[in-house]
């Protein structure tokens, strides 16, 4: 069985990797994007769903449905689980088929259910005035069209998802952020069955700009289907990485990532150990996506990692990856980065080998 030594860092060691992580979250040189203009306004479908009454829910999903034509439908039927939405006043008639419970009784349901109303209090106290979010997407925005200049800002989007886990979503040209994933110590996420707490420690608001860049990432270059190669994962996971860099330049990379900062400083502390034991055990090429998930998918930790791992440590190593390619080439811009065909190319042109 293979043994791997998790390094013990020295005095003089500690000094230095604090500077090489100071350094990775210092501001770098960012280009002028004063010149842009890309002003945002967060549209607060949360607050106009709970504006329906509740005596003429029907007419009142018609009357939302006219002010947000691409999101309601996509609302009630990915995020709720309503059901198709039919824009239509009058409800549909029974059939044989169709569930008892109509889509306007599920919706009332939601309206006057005590503690969706007491978790709307807190999401309109944790969110009582967006200026900061709006400021921090527009500038994120202003970079995403710095570097990629055909970029066009989406709609922004505010909703509940009653603690169903969908934090930031796109779907067409809206960007969703789901206010009710972000409410840190206001709301006791305990309370919702199989939460584990890797996942709740990031229920705050700090995380919310991360998380939206990130799904508009994911909708710009979406992810590779099941069964791709774990090395170009790795790769692509760290071209996202990248890019959340370059567009969010003054976010800390314990945001960007998800990882503590304890488990960060573990990655650099071990970086050659954990490149070695993807080599040695023959990893970087199998396809299997339960194997592929031990390493890309979200856990407390990685397994066959030692202790004080974190989950997803594939994201790491495709992290360093990238930046290892962009520092070869630095003629390189982010928007062919990031529309190169072949991770492995990207791969191969890095040359990556910790030390």
């Amino acid at each position: 069985m293979q043994r791997y030594t998790i390094k013990k860092t020295s005095a003089s060691a500690m000094v230095l990797l604090l500077l090489v992580i100071s350094a990775c979250t210092q501001r770098r040189k960012t280009p002028d994007v004063s010149n842009i203009s890309m002003p945002v306004k967060v549209a607060r479908f949360d607050q106009e769903l709970y504006r329906i009454d509740t005596n003429q829910v029907q007419a009142g999903l018609h009357q939302l449905y006219l002010q947000y034509p691409y999101f309601l439908p996509t609302y009630l039927q990915d995020i709720l689980n309503f059901g198709p939405y039919q824009d239509s006043v009058a409800p549909a008639a029974p059939t044989a088929d169709a569930p008892r419970m109509t889509q306007a009784d599920a919706v009332r349901k939601l309206l006057t259910n005590k503690d969706l109303l007491a978790l709307k209090t807190v999401v309109d106290g944790q969110f009582a005035n967006m200026d900061s979010v709006e400021q921090q997407l527009s500038l994120a925005f202003k970079y995403t069209k710095y570097y990629f200049p055909h970029f066009h800002a989406p709609h922004v989007i505010a909703f509940t998802s009653a603690v169903s886990n969908y934090g930031a979503i796109t779907a067409d040209s809206v960007l969703g952020l789901g206010l009710d994933m972000y409410l840190g110590g206001r709301f006791d996420y305990h309370l919702i069955p199989d939460l584990p707490d890797y996942m709740i420690r990031r229920f705050d608001k700090p995380y919310l700009i991360p998380d939206a860049m990130k799904a508009l990432e994911q909708q710009m270059f979406p992810p590779r289907a099941t069964g791709t190669q774990l090395l170009a994962q790795m790769v692509d996971a760290g071209r996202q990485q990248y890019f959340l860099e370059m567009v969010l330049p003054d976010v800390a990379d314990t945001l960007r990532t998800g990882y503590t900062a304890a488990q960060l400083k573990w990655c650099y502390d071990n970086e050659q150990m954990v490149w070695q034991y993807f080599v040695q055990q023959k990893l970087l090429y199998i396809t299997d996506w339960q194997e592929v998930t031990h390493y890309m998918g979200e856990g407390p930790s990685t397994q066959g990692m030692p202790e004080g791992s974190p989950g997803k440590i594939g994201l790491f190593v495709g992290w360093r990856i990238v930046k290892s390619y962009m520092e070869r080439h630095p003629e390189v811009t982010l928007q062919q980065l990031m529309e190169m065909k072949d991770p492995l190319q990207v791969y191969n042109e890095a040359r990556y080998r910790p030390k």
